[in-house]
């Protein structure tokens, strides 16, 4: 019998020795979010500065900090590029330093988080993955704890795995074992993980989500994103009863949903009796309950967001947001005058619930941004598609909900007026004259 013990200890060592074997001429990809190795990305940011390093390109999706205070440091990009398919705030104002100076910093790769791990191993060599995983169990087992992702292929498609053991990473079940022999360095440190606090709800998050109670029934899975909107949805669905989760990314939110008994997932269609979800973000609290819970079934994003999955979901509801959509029905939710996040796996749901019986995908925002200076509703949009009009159903505002399949541009158009803020109303009206939508 293999001692596993034994076999920990060989491959165990220091970071710098561990990012050592990384060819001077590169390609990798790391963790995203929580799984983001700080200990592996300051050893090789050490390597860069050395001069070690000659080119290293990165392939990722939204790093956090851990990444912009290490190897993305402005002085480092010339022997640095990074590929990023989801950016995070720090990203963005690294990518606008690059544009004041006619540099491009950040290379943005547009993929949907279902197909990402299909499409780097196809198209991408990988000499290392980088990952923070959790200790090692009796029988040889690690973890990929919070993040399944791309995480769980993307590792086995490197030609070298270095992983950072950190006994505050959380197990969890569902497709998360990597086993001792799948793994050729192990670094240990034993540091907090980042977190993100839940946002507090606002009046105005509060107004939106009343809107979208009504839609979701007992019995209904849901997917949640990110945000104020989904908070209060979550919160005033507590009154639901046998919901069900699969979602993309499991917030303290859900958490909170969870445990006030709302969800049981006993009408799941797939996956019955599990939330299922492919990375987690949010406070100790929610690391904490996702720890060794045979409930939370964390599981690649390839399984979890591709549509035909989704599909086979009866009552699947999807609550998303958006930056802006115009009197056609297209949705931009990732594009400020440059790329602000990604695509993320908001497409991946509207077209996987499409398919699911009694399904219903809701794009859900205030109607105004930047203070309420700008509609976020609007003739036509101006920059890229995110979600195309044959796709988008329930838009809600916080001055109500229309539906928009099926319904002809001369409908949509008086729809979306009818939940715009009332100062832009009037001219959204003409605008819709002059360009012949009504």
């Amino acid at each position: 019998m293999m001692n596993y013990d034994s076999l920990y200890q060989q491959k165990l060592t220091t970071p710098d020795n561990a990012v050592a074997t990384i060819p001077s001429t590169s390609t990798i990809s790391m963790g995203m979010r929580v799984a983001t190795p700080p200990a592996l990305l300051t050893a090789l940011e050490k390597r860069v500065r050395a001069e070690d390093i000659r080119k290293l390109k990165v392939y990722y999706m939204r790093c956090g900090n851990i990444a912009t205070q290490t190897i993305f440091q402005e002085d480092l990009l010339d022997r640095v590029r990074p590929f990023s398919s989801m950016l995070t705030k720090d990203e963005v104002k690294l990518a606008k330093k690059g544009f004041a100076k006619g540099k491009k910093y950040i290379n943005y790769v547009p993929i949907s988080f279902s197909r990402y791990p299909e499409i780097i191993k196809k198209q991408v060599t990988l000499d290392a993955f980088l990952v923070t995983v959790a200790p090692m169990d009796k029988y040889g087992y690690l973890n990929f704890g919070t993040s399944g992702d791309y995480a769980i292929e993307l590792s086995r498609h490197a030609d070298r795995l270095i992983v950072e053991v950190n006994k505050y990473m959380p197990r969890t079940s569902g497709g998360t074992l990597l086993h001792i022999s799948e793994v050729d360095s192990i670094v240990e440190n034993h540091t907090a993980l980042i977190e993100e606090p839940q946002r507090e709800t606002s009046e105005l998050d509060r107004k939106i989500s009343d809107y979208i109670i009504p839609l979701v029934s007992d019995g209904s899975t849901i997917q949640m994103g990110i945000g104020g909107v989904p908070n209060a949805v979550c919160e005033q669905l507590a009154n639901k009863k046998n919901l069900g989760i699969h979602t993309e990314v499991i917030t303290s939110g859900m958490v909170d949903l969870i445990k006030s008994g709302a969800v049981n997932n006993s009408k799941k269609t797939l996956n019955p009796h599990v939330n299922v979800f492919t990375f987690a973000i949010g406070d100790r609290a929610l690391y904490d309950y996702i720890d060794e819970n045979p409930s939370m079934f964390c599981l690649p994003v390839s399984y979890v967001n591709e549509p035909q999955t989704i599909a086979q979901i009866d009552n699947m509801i999807s609550v998303n947001s958006f930056i802006e959509i115009d009197f056609n029905g297209q949705v931009n939710a990732e594009f400020i005058d440059h790329q602000f996040s990604g695509v993320g796996g908001q497409l991946d749901f509207i077209r996987g619930v499409y398919y699911s019986k009694n399904g219903k995908t809701i794009l859900a925002s205030s109607s105004t941004a930047q203070n309420g200076k700008i509609s976020r509703i609007v003739p036509r949009l101006k920059t890229i598609t995110t979600d195309s009009r044959l796709d988008v159903d329930y838009i809600v505002t916080e001055y109500g909900c229309c539906q928009l399949m099926g319904k002809s541009t001369t409908e949509r158009t008086h729809a979306l007026i009818d939940i715009a803020h009332p100062n832009f109303r009037e001219d959204l009206l003409k605008q819709a004259k002059a360009h012949h939508f009504i």
